[in-house]
């Protein structure tokens, strides 16, 4: 099948969606083949040595209510350990460096009262939002025509309040408040669990790693499903008619199916040519959906000093290069290390630009943070994800003002034979590892379904 060949189903994308959905179609006795660009698996999750240590250069945390994943890795084998959180925290703005306990800020009274009175605003808001289908609620037109920035200008009071927002908009989306609709952002929160469970390490989005890096995940699928998987496998044109689908590789590569499951972001489904044309609605969500921006820095370090001097590793930042930080010692204290993240205009700003050079203000600012001694790690690496061809950004696709309401029913609605799969069609922790997951089941078992009318029609 390495050089084409006729298959029941052909999987776009070895990420956690295609891999998932590849592995449950095989497992209910079709063929399949999976069709990746990159030379590895694993999407925007990647696992790499860093010394003695094996740490995530993309996705890497795990929700306790993130039941998709945590079936998944209780399937594969994988240990999860929690995310160190106990210690002060570091909050830099405009330049000074405060510390605090919790898990808000330390604000002026009036700041942090009107910080509360807006999550809960927020937090209902979302409650209100469907999550099958963003643009049935009551306000959604209303809210999808402001952005995240607008409504902290109307309904935010105070500056600190503000400022929370906007560090909150760019950890959980990679994006400028500027950017977003509010729809999105509702939607978002309430498909995640709730605005608070996004920024929150203790039962939160943060809670837990995986023992040995996240990419196991992706490496153990693609080794059960064996030479199925096909590396290196750019897919140029997919065409379909009432009877099959043919999918070609940049190579010329054919492969004949009875159907096809997209699992890429649908920044990168719009390189696609697809015949017949996909119907406006799709087109539009692979034109107006662009990626979050990520530049993710791991610095190791013969100890943990941070730890030694009360601090948890955390910090947010609105000035300079990294916005936010975090403990990223492995499972046993064995390796220590922190983990920081260029995020929105700062991974803009910073994207392509020598790496010595950022390598050397990444770690300046870190030491700003925590002191000297994060200046001098043993050990570094880094992955501009918005330099990375064949994701063009992480963490996920996001929607400006306007899109949801225009393309919300077309993010998994079939294509004839073409199905989607991808953390941004999920219902379920949109965004994250856990909605690929579901993602994936859910394409296969609409495939499966489409494969049993065939059969009967047949």
């Amino acid at each position: 099948m390495r050089g084409g060949g006729s298959v029941d189903v052909v999987i776009v994308g070895a990420g956690v969606a295609g891999l998932c959905a590849a592995r449950a179609l095989a497992r209910s006795g079709a063929s399949v083949v999976v069709l990746e660009a990159r030379s590895r698996v694993g999407g925007r999750t990647l696992s790499q040595a860093l010394g003695a240590d094996r740490v995530d250069l993309g996705g890497q945390w795990v929700a306790p209510y993130q039941r998709h994943l945590h079936g998944l890795l209780r399937e594969l084998g994988l240990r999860t350990f929690p995310q160190h959180h106990d210690g002060r925290k570091v909050l830099e703005v405009q330049g000074e460096v405060r510390t605090y306990a919790g898990k808000v800020p330390a604000l002026p009274l009036l700041d942090l009262l009107d910080l509360q009175w807006n999550v809960w605003r927020l937090e209902r808001w979302a409650r209100r939002v469907p999550r099958e289908h963003p643009p049935a609620a009551p306000e959604a037109a209303q809210w999808d025509a402001m952005t995240v920035a607008e409504y902290g200008q109307r309904f935010m009071r105070t500056p600190g309040a503000r400022l929370a927002l906007d560090i909150a908009t760019r950890a959980i989306f990679a994006a400028e408040p500027e950017q977003l609709s509010l729809l999105h952002f509702l939607f978002y929160a309430h498909s995640g669990g709730g605005l608070m469970k996004l920024t929150e390490v203790e039962g939160g989005a943060q809670a837990e790693r995986v023992v040995g890096g996240m990419g196991q995940v992706s490496e153990r699928m693609a080794a059960e499903l064996g030479e199925r998987v096909v590396l290196e496998t750019p897919v140029r044109a997919v065409q379909q008619d009432d009877s099959r689908v043919v999918v070609t590789a940049s190579d010329g590569r054919r492969w004949e199916a009875r159907s096809v499951v997209m699992a890429v972001p649908p920044a990168l489904a719009r390189e696609v040519e697809f015949s017949p044309a996909l119907p406006p609605e799709r087109a539009a969500v692979h034109t107006r959906m662009p990626m979050g921006s990520v530049i993710k820095c791991l610095a190791a370090y013969p100890r943990a000093f941070w730890r030694e001097a009360g601090f948890s590793g955390e910090a947010v930042s609105d000035t300079g290069p990294v916005r936010l930080a975090f403990d990223d010692t492995s499972h046993d204290g064995a390796h220590p290390a922190l983990v920081a993240f260029l995020l929105a205009d700062s991974a803009r700003a910073w994207t392509g630009k020598p790496a010595d050079a950022r390598r050397a203000e990444v770690l300046a600012h870190l030491a700003r943070l925590f002191g000297p001694e994060a200046a001098h790690p043993s050990g570094y690496m880094e992955l501009d994800w918005v330099a990375e061809p064949w994701s063009r950004g992480c963490y996920v696709g996001v929607m400006g003002p306007g899109v949801m309401t225009e393309v919300a029913a077309a993010l998994r609605a079939p294509c004839g034979r073409v199905h989607w799969a991808g953390t941004e069609t999920a219902v379920e922790q949109c965004g994250y590892i856990d909605g690929a997951v579901e993602s994936g089941y859910r394409a296969a078992a609409e495939v499966r379904a489409g494969l049993g009318a065939q059969a009967k029609a047949g």
